[in-house]
């Protein structure tokens, strides 16, 4: 039975190799993250403002409950 390693054994992986297509994937997603760096410090900004709002509105309603009244009289 004859084996041909030659037509399936791949050519050696190089770390270079390596290298370049890390930094190929890696020059990408930096890309994709610089166009949207934007549009989502926007949103961040946007759900801050208004979750602070939220907290506000909260804390005003439950400073509004009615406590008791004491009053003392001298007879």
């Amino acid at each position: 039975m004859a084996t041909t390693e030659s037509a399936t054994t791949p050519s050696k992986i190089t770390p270079e190799d390596l290298r370049d297509k890390l930094q190929a994937f890696q020059g990408d997603v930096q890309g994709i993250v610089d166009d949207k760096k934007m549009s989502i410090a926007t949103v961040a900004g946007g759900v801050g403002i208004v979750l602070l709002l939220v907290m506000f509105m909260l804390g005003k309603r439950s400073g509004k409950k009615k406590s008791a009244i004491v009053e003392i009289r001298r007879v």
